[in-house]
């Protein structure tokens, strides 16, 4: 690679350098090596992966040198690039795509990598090479979150719709009410046109500042959403700036929320003949004529059967998660810290890393507040894995089984009952016999004939290497591994003391007795007074749950704050119906009144008509969320998409709060004077 150079970013430059031209040429040292700075890229360029940024950039053949032994240039089985490049004149993405998997079967067949068993050189040489449209980048983020996102905006819509609704009924109640004006106007020669086009144009107006008030909320709402997206440690890299792309489509909504909450009141408004509007005016008559009657309830049933939707979403979405938190992963977190030394920096010689890592260990044991510390390979639910087929008596299983390095205090730091057996001791030591500890799906799985203890397997290894054998010694109860969701995958703990000592790094795992932020000085003094280059972080077993619920907790909580908002929506609308009708009907009301009514049975008039139209808006509502929830099966965890709890729940709260609000007026109905009303 020669002298490698380094490129830093924009945001870089500017933090680090104060934006000095100077900066070229500069030497930076990165984990201890030297690079020549010799380019800044432009502002806004962030690489070529979504959700991912950098501050320095440096070559690829820079590879081998920044991580050592770690390194995975050249070898066959790291799968770590994401190779991207342009198109020559004249070629498209499917003739380049055709062309790639054409020439791939001779590329894969004499590149097997030689540590491939013949299973795992045959899958090998079967892959292909791709090509794909690169121009907006590569994503895990876009992989992971698209469905989710994807859910939410259909979500965010019928939000919208709901309050289309809602508009669209005041809307009509605020024509009516200038029903007489339009009368007139129509009567000395405007253009229905023309009265349509003004209504219009204060609905755009309502929807204009609408939207530009989303605009400022949705920034910072959307920095929030980022920062909800990450992990301590996953970092989130989106530039949310608005663009010529977010404005183009908040003019659209804007426009398309326009015509649906404008365009049928002001239809209804001006379809009244001049004459019966003017006449309808001087006398005692408030009522509506049978179309604006039909549309005003139509569109109270259109907001509740919408909100009951998303109400019901939010209740699935809530559920599902409470039952994936509920979720016994087989130990117990309460307390556990995982301690992660990173020591590619460090320099220690293979020969001397099992004696360094058991010297660390013991440092760590011995800090105040340490009850029980261990070491491991595979934090839990840490999203790392290792896992390959096993040989048992000479017969290659067919599903993989999962492995993790550690030592015998493990299962007491992690709280995992032995079921039988024992863990590992003194006795395991590098040269004596392999043994491993294996749980219960590992035991039922692999020796479903009497006991597993005694018993050997081995784990399938390159076909020139003697695969080690393990001797059972102990079975533990069964445990989560990647992630709550898995059923009970078959798992052997092998002796850390017996393994190859080929990490750069270690973890540790401990139960204190102490906060986390009152141990963290003693535990990276401890660790760096043997290996002072070695880089330290900390993570508690409890917050790897929480991360890997990641996108169960997005859906919960934004799905939630939708549903409250519908809920909001529709209940307000039901209580403007409700209002304006009783305003609009005194004169009938005063009338039952003085020939007999009592107040109760005005009150039982107005909530009958309200839970009319709560009861076909729930109706209509449930079978919309059982077609729009079945997009959604596949985010939740423990239930099924017409999970009958969440729809009578959602039913029963929308009814409740519904009835709650059309109360209000339906209360003031039968406080009416009948004089008062019948003269008004």
């Amino acid at each position: 690679c020669g002298n490698p150079g380094a490129v830093l970013s924009y945001g870089f430059w500017q933090s680090r350098y104060a934006g000095s031209s100077g900066a070229i040429g500069q030497k930076i040292s990165l984990d201890g090596r030297s690079f020549e700075i010799v380019g800044v890229t432009a502002p806004g360029f962030f690489g070529t992966e979504v959700g991912r940024t950098f501050d320095v950039a440096v070559p690829l053949c820079a590879e081998p040198v920044m991580r050592g032994e770690g390194s995975g240039f050249g070898r066959g089985d790291r799968w770590f690039l994401d190779p991207m490049g342009r198109l020559a004149p004249g070629w498209t993405v499917e003739r380049a795509d055709a062309h790639l998997k054409a020439i791939s079967p001779p590329i894969f067949a004499t590149t097997v990598p030689p540590s491939y068993n013949p299973a795992m050189a045959k899958d090998y040489a079967a892959f292909l090479l791709t090509a794909a449209p690169g121009g907006t980048g590569v994503s895990g983020l876009r992989r992971e979150y698209g469905t989710p996102l994807w859910v939410l905006l259909g979500a965010t819509g019928l939000v919208l719709l709901v309050a289309c609704a809602n508009l669209a009924n005041l809307m009509l109640a605020r024509a009516t009410a200038r029903e007489r004006e339009i009368a007139v106007r129509l009567a000395i020669g405007a253009s229905r046109w023309r009265l349509v086009r003004q209504m219009m144009a204060e609905s755009l107006l309502i929807a204009v500042f609408g939207a530009l008030g989303g605009v400022a909320l949705a920034r910072w709402l959307g920095q929030g959403l980022v920062a909800f997206l990450g992990t301590e440690r996953n970092r989130v890299f989106l530039d949310l700036s608005p663009d010529w792309r977010m404005f183009g489509f908040v003019v659209l909504a804007a426009v398309i929320a326009c015509v649906i909450f404008g365009a049928a009141p002001a239809a209804a408004a001006t379809s009244a003949a001049p004459s019966r509007s003017v006449q309808a005016g001087n006398g005692r008559t408030h009522t509506d004529s049978r179309e604006r009657l039909v549309l005003r309830r139509g569109l109270v049933v259109t907001q509740v059967a919408l909100s009951m939707v998303l109400v019901v979403g939010a209740l699935l979405f809530g559920r599902s998660l409470a039952r994936l938190a509920s979720v016994n992963p087989g130990f117990d977190v309460t307390g556990v810290v995982s301690v992660s030394v990173d020591l590619r920096q460090a320099g220690i010689e293979p020969a001397a890393r099992a004696q360094a890592y058991e010297q660390m260990l013991s440092a760590v044991r011995a800090v105040p507040g340490v009850r029980v510390a261990s070491r491991t390979m595979v934090s839990p639910i840490a999203g790392l894995e290792w896992n390959g087929r096993v040989i048992v008596d000479g017969t290659l299983s067919q599903s993989l089984s999962y492995f993790n390095e550690v030592d015998g205090d493990y299962f007491r730091v992690m709280g995992i009952p032995l079921l039988a057996g024992r863990t590992f001791d003194s006795r395991d030591r590098p040269g004596t016999p392999k043994v491993a500890v294996v749980t219960e799906t590992f035991a039922r799985r692999h020796f479903p004939r009497g006991s597993a203890i005694g018993r050997t397997f081995q784990m399938e290894g390159p076909p020139e290497a003697v695969a080690p054998r393990y001797q059972v010694i102990g079975i533990a109860r069964d445990v989560k591994y990647l992630d709550l969701r898995e059923d009970w995958k078959p798992v052997a703990f092998v002796a850390a003391a017996q393994g190859e000592q080929f990490m750069l790094g270690v973890d540790f795992l401990l139960r204190a007795d102490v906060p986390l932020a009152s141990l963290t000085p003693s535990l990276t003094r401890a660790v760096t007074r043997l290996a002072p280059s070695a880089v330290v972080s900390y993570q508690t077993v409890a917050r790897n749950i929480r991360d890997s619920l990641l996108t169960d907790r997005l859906m919960a909580t934004l799905a939630g704050v939708f549903g409250l908002l519908a809920l909001l929506i529709a209940s307000v609308g039901l209580y403007g119906l409700m209002s304006y009708s009783v305003t609009r009907r005194k004169a009938e009301i005063g009338i039952r009144m003085v020939l007999g009514a009592e107040p109760r049975g005005v009150v039982r008039m107005v909530l009958g008509e309200s839970g009319l139209l709560l009861g076909v808006g729930l109706i209509v509502g449930a079978v919309l969320a059982a077609l729009a929830t079945r997009w959604a099966s596949g985010l939740l965890f423990g239930l099924a998409p017409w999970d009958p709890v969440s729809f009578s729940l959602a039913a029963a709260t929308l009814a409740a709060v519904s009835l709650a609000a059309a109360w209000i007026p339906a209360w003031r109905a039968s406080r009416l004077d009948p004089v008062m009303a019948l003269r008004e």
